[in-house]
């Protein structure tokens, strides 16, 4: 059994999808993020970063428990533990990997920082939103370039590297519709696939407003603020 501990978060949503894909066996543990879960000494012995996701698989190398966080290195050790969505050929696989970090570097801290600053930061800060706005379009322009010859972000096959990819797209897809056409073909065959449609929904999210495009969160107060990005985060 592989515990996975997160919640509603991109992150997590796709290493739910890579379990899911690969028929592991696994279950949820939340962590809810807003309420300060990942600041508590127990999810600290797990990952001393205080970030989700992380997983516990009770039957790691050797048959003993194992655990492991950042999503790139769960990505690659659940594929290496199947030997499912990575290619087989050494140049194919190195183009998938090219991908995922890709991901890992590009998109989910770029994408990240333009939703803080667009979406949850106190006060608005022009110059960041520019600044990471521009940047989030540029690597959607990126990834539609990619995909407008590629059917698969690897190639002609369906890996990692897309399982890692999608969750983060969801809102660029609502606010810009039509403007990433092949994106767009590719997410719709992701979704079209159970497992990343069931993954997509792991967690139980807050209400978010989503009419005439996405503008966060219903309720964040000062105190998720803190816990998140302020002094709760930040205090030795």
């Amino acid at each position: 059994m592989i515990i996975l501990h997160g919640g509603p978060t991109p992150n997590a949503r796709k290493i739910a999808i890579a379990l899911l894909e690969m028929e592991l066996p696994w279950r949820l543990e939340p962590v809810d993020i807003l309420a300060g879960d990942q600041l508590t000494p127990a999810f600290l012995a797990l990952n001393p970063n205080n970030k989700t996701p992380v997983i516990v698989d009770e039957d790691g190398p050797g048959g003993g428990e194992f655990i492991l966080w950042e999503t790139g290195a769960t990505l690659l050790y659940l594929a290496e533990r199947t030997g499912k969505f990575t290619p087989a050929d050494p140049a194919a696989r190195a183009i998938c990997w090219q991908w995922l970090m890709f991901q890992v570097s590009g998109i989910g801290p770029m994408f990240g920082q333009e939703a803080h600053f667009t979406h949850y930061a106190a006060d608005r800060h022009e110059y960041s939103i520019q600044r990471y706005s521009r940047e989030v379009d540029r690597l959607m322009r990126v990834l539609d370039g990619r995909l407008a010859v590629a059917e698969w972000l690897a190639g002609d096959t369906y890996t990692i590297a897309d399982m890692a990819t999608l969750p983060y797209l969801r809102r660029q897809l609502i606010d810009n519709a039509g403007s990433f056409p092949n994106v767009e073909r590719w997410a719709t065959a992701m979704l079209a696939r159970p497992a990343v449609a069931k993954g997509m929904t792991v967690g139980v999210a807050r209400a978010e407003t989503i009419e005439g495009g996405f503008t966060g969160f219903t309720g964040f107060t000062e105190e998720h603020r803190s816990i998140l990005w302020g002094n709760r985060q930040h205090n030795r």
